[in-house]
């Protein structure tokens, strides 16, 4: 197919920078870090969504690792450090294919060399344990995004998924979102209620981003970004990065999902288990009632629609890889970005459209985050804040 080829060639010159995969996750859950036992240099798509050779053949460029660790973690902390050292580990292994990067000028002069620039991104206010002394820390650590909160609410933010408590960001949330605009690190408004997105939002001088979430009037989830938050986008700067998952993007899905996540919890497991226990679980639900299967052209309308809202200058890509039991057909691992550009060819997005869509506004929005950041430390001293202080003042 043309449209194939042409996107394979656009993502020769401007590759994908996805804005987030769970990889690191994946082989904690599944081999605890054994990096022999799941070796990524190697086909391993028997187990995961991701490899070296998938990554290229799929054109990515750039991928933002997620190091998340689950809410209920009893030291989120020291799991989160474990999940950078996996990072570092795989960078360790394969020095001529994973570049580091800290910045978006590390992110192209890996792609001047040819290789993956991999970066960071926290998934959870959970991760800094209510302390700005922990969230400098990981950004001293190559952390580069902080997600304010995964599916539970943290003490100052509330979750898209959770019921409401702090009505957003409580006092100590907005000072968080203030220490993170002058270190440099990108507020990450995938996973929080429509309420935190525009509160941070009101707060940040910096541009944000949804590292992976989809339209909400495309697929109504509340995972998803409201039209009124992606008007806002252009005069943020920031970038809507639309996931692949199913149940964010199919409505038959996210009705699917809920009586599958049911189901798991009735058999005794977290609706997130990807073990092969809990696997067994989902697919004798899966033969009783027949997952809906989203496509390429799923995706596609969500930044159809994203683009009609936001502009193109505001989209990217998160697919989430590694952090879902099911991806879209077509969509099936890291390969399948290919096939996302040539349905968006064919819909008319030009070639310069694209290369906003895979790389530029992911180089661009971290770039804007460090200068803000260079501003904001000739003015703003370092915050030692504490939560019981700022919100108990907020009341």
């Amino acid at each position: 197919m043309a449209s194939l080829e042409s996107a394979r060639e656009l993502l020769r010159e401007f590759p994908v920078a996805d804005g987030h995969n769970d990889l690191p996750w994946a082989l904690r859950e599944q081999v605890r870090y054994d990096l022999d036992a799941r070796d990524v240099a190697a086909d391993q798509s028997a187990h995961l969504h991701t490899d070296i050779p998938r990554l290229r053949a799929g054109g990515v460029g750039a991928q933002y690792w997620s190091v998340y660790v689950r809410t209920d973690s009893p030291d989120p902390v020291a799991a989160t450090l474990e999940q950078i050292d996996c990072v570092r580990q795989l960078l360790d292994r394969h020095p001529g294919d994973l570049r580091p990067a800290l910045t978006a000028a590390d992110m192209e002069a890996a792609r001047g060399e040819g290789r993956i620039a991999s970066l960071m991104g926290a998934e959870g206010g959970h991760s800094i344990a209510n302390s700005l002394g922990t969230l400098r820390g990981l950004y001293g650590l190559g952390v580069r995004y902080l997600t304010l909160t995964h599916n539970d609410n943290v003490d100052w933010a509330d979750s898209a998924t959770d019921e409401p408590r702090a009505g957003g960001l409580t006092a100590f949330g907005r000072e968080v979102v203030r220490e993170m605009n002058r270190v440099g690190m990108l507020v990450d408004l995938s996973h929080v209620a429509a309420t935190t997105m525009r509160d941070a939002l009101d707060t940040s001088t910096a541009p944000v981003i949804f590292s992976h979430s989809s339209a909400r009037a495309v697929c109504d989830h509340p995972r998803n970004i409201p039209d009124d938050v992606l008007e806002r986008l252009p005069a943020n700067g920031g970038v809507a990065m639309v996931t692949f998952v199913p149940k964010f993007v199919l409505q038959a899905a996210v009705d699917w999902t809920a009586a599958a996540d049911e189901n798991m919890r009735a058999h005794g497991f977290h609706h997130l288990d990807t073990t092969a226990e809990a696997m067994k679980v989902h697919r004798a639900f899966e033969e009783r009632r027949p997952r809906p299967v989203a496509t390429v052209a799923t995706v596609a309308d969500h930044l159809d629609h994203m683009r009609e809202v936001a502009g193109v200058d505001h989209l990217g890509i998160g697919g989430d890889y590694d952090g879902t039991a099911f991806t879209p057909e077509g969509l099936d691992d890291v390969s399948g970005y290919p096939n996302l550009l040539a349905e968006l060819l064919e819909r008319g997005w030009s070639k310069a459209d694209l290369a906003k869509l895979t790389w530029k506004n992911a180089v661009r929005v971290l770039g804007a985050a460090e200068d803000v950041a260079r501003g904001l430390q000739a003015t703003r001293p370092v915050s030692n804040a504490t939560i019981e202080s700022l919100d108990a003042l907020d009341g």
